[in-house]
C-alpha cells in the first residue's frame, strides 16, 4: 500500500510537472508569436505604409509643381517650380525603390507592377508638358496636363492607396491574430492551471505578466521614437541654447518673404546684430555668464518685434531680425531703435552690471539684394561699418538714417 501510494504520488507529481512544463512550453511558444506578429505590424507593415504615404505626398508635389511651372510668367520662378518638381520625381523613385526592397507578397507585386507602368507614363508625359512650358506652348502644355498628366496621375494615387489600404488590412489581421493568440493561450492556461493547482496559476500569472510587459515595452518605444522625431525635428532648425531659429530656417524664412514680396510688390528688411564686446564678457566672467546673456538678448529681441517677424541666432553673438512687410527704411530705423532700447534695458546678470549694446546693420529687399545671400551680406557690411566707428555712434549713424 505504501509502494502503491508513493507509486500514485509520484506519478502524479509527473504528470503534474508535465503539465507545467507544457504549459510553459506553449506560453512561451505563443508569445514568441505574438512578439512576432507584433513586429511585423509596427516594423514593416506601418513602414511600408509610411514609405507609400511619402511616395502619394511626393507624386503629388510633382504633379503641383508642374501645375504652379504652368501658371508661373517669371522665368525664374518656373526654374524654382522645376526645381521642386525634379526633387519631388526623386523622393518618388526613392520611396518605390525602398519599398521593392521590403519585399511583396504576390498581390502586393501585381500591384507595384502596375505603378510602374502607371509611374513611367507620368513621367514622360509630365517631360512632355516641361518641353511644351519651355518652347512657350502653353495652350498644348495645359491640354496635356489637363487631359492625360493629371489622369493618369489619380490613377497612380488611387494604386497607391489600395497598396496602402492592403497594408493596414494587413496590420488588421495581425492584430486579430495576436489576439486570437492571446485568447487561446489564456484558455490554455486556465485549463492547466485548474489541472496543476496552484503552480500553473503561477505560471499563468508570470505569463500575463510577461504579455503585459511587453505590450508596455512597445507603447515606450513608440513614444520614445515619437520624442526623438519631434527632437530632432527641433534640433534641425532651432538654436540648441536660445531656442531662437537657427541659420537654415532664417534662410527659409527669408526666401519665403522675398517670395512674397517679389510676387507683390512688397518690401522685407533685415537687421544684422552683433554684441559689443561680447568676448570680454566671456573672458572676465566666464562662458555661463556670457551663455546667459546670450539666452537673456534673445527674450528681449523676441519681446521687441512683431508677430510677423523673426529672430534667428546665426552663431556665436549674431543675431539677424526678419523685418516681414515694411514700407521703407523708416520702418527698418525704427525696429532698431526700439532693439537698442530693450538690449539696454536691464543690466543685471548674476549680480553683475553688464552693460548690452550691439552694432546693428540694416538692408531691405530688393534695393540692396535680389537673393537671400547678396541681402545678407549687404547688412553684414553694414553692421561692420557701424561697429569700426566711435563707441559712442547708435543708430543715428546708421546708412540708412543718412
Amino acid at each position: 500500500m505504501q509502494r502503491a501510494l508513493v507509486f500514485v504520488t509520484a506519478m502524479a507529481f509527473i504528470v503534474l510537472v508535465c503539465l507545467i512544463a507544457a504549459l510553459a512550453v506553449n506560453s512561451i511558444v505563443q508569445l514568441q508569436q505574438i512578439d512576432h506578429q507584433m513586429r511585423t505590424v509596427i516594423e514593416l507593415h506601418n513602414r511600408k505604409i509610411d514609405l507609400i504615404t511619402q511616395t502619394q505626398v511626393a507624386a503629388h508635389l510633382r504633379t503641383d509643381s508642374l501645375f504652379r511651372m504652368f501658371l508661373a510668367s517669371d522665368p525664374f520662378e518656373r526654374d524654382v517650380h522645376f526645381m521642386e518638381f525634379n526633387r519631388a520625381a526623386f523622393l518618388v523613385g526613392s520611396g518605390r525603390n525602398e519599398l521593392r526592397q521590403l519585399g511583396f507578397t504576390p498581390r502586393e507585386q501585381r500591384n507595384f507592377e502596375s505603378q510602374t507602368r502607371l509611374a513611367t507614363d507620368i513621367q514622360a508625359i509630365q517631360e512632355r508638358v516641361v518641353d511644351l512650358l519651355s518652347a512657350e506652348r502653353s495652350v498644348e502644355a495645359r491640354q496635356v496636363l489637363v487631359n492625360e498628366a493629371i489622369p493618369l496621375q489619380a490613377s497612380f494615387n488611387l494604386r497607391l492607396a489600395e497598396m496602402r489600404n492592403l497594408y493596414q488590412q494587413a496590420n488588421l489581421d495581425a492584430q486579430r491574430e495576436a489576439r486570437r493568440t492571446y485568447q487561446k493561450t489564456l484558455r490554455l492556461s486556465l485549463a492547466y492551471g485548474i489541472l496543476a493547482v496552484a503552480l500553473s496559476f503561477l505560471v499563468a500569472w508570470l505569463t500575463l505578466r510577461q504579455i503585459a510587459l511587453k505590450t508596455r515595452q512597445v507603447e515606450q518605444q513608440l513614444i520614445e521614437l515619437k520624442s526623438s522625431r519631434a527632437a530632432l525635428k527641433e534640433e534641425a532648425t532651432h538654436d540648441a541654447l536660445t531656442g531662437l531659429a537657427n541659420r537654415r530656417l532664417f534662410y527659409d524664412r527669408l526666401q519665403q518673404a522675398m517670395r512674397h514680396a517679389h510676387r507683390y510688390g512688397g518690401k522685407v528688411g533685415i537687421l544684422y546684430i552683433d554684441l559689443d564686446r561680447f568676448k570680454e564678457i566671456n573672458d572676465h566672467h566666464g562662458h555661463h555668464v556670457g551663455d546667459a546673456v546670450l539666452t537673456e538678448v534673445a527674450k528681449r529681441l523676441t519681446a521687441v518685434i512683431r508677430g510677423s517677424d523673426s529672430v534667428a541666432r546665426l552663431g556665436g553673438d549674431e543675431f539677424v531680425v526678419l523685418l516681414d512687410g515694411v514700407q521703407g527704411q523708416e520702418d527698418c530705423l525704427t525696429a532698431a531703435l526700439k532693439i537698442e532700447q530693450e538690449l539696454g534695458k536691464d543690466r543685471c546678470f548674476f549680480g553683475l552690471d553688464l552693460e548690452i549694446t550691439a552694432s546693428i546693420g540694416q538692408a531691405m529687399y530688393p534695393d540692396d539684394g535680389e537673393n537671400e545671400d547678396e541681402l545678407m551680406r549687404a547688412a553684414d557690411a553694414a553692421m561692420y561699418r557701424i561697429k569700426s566707428g566711435s563707441d559712442m555712434t547708435r543708430q543715428g549713424r546708421l546708412a540708412f538714417s543718412q
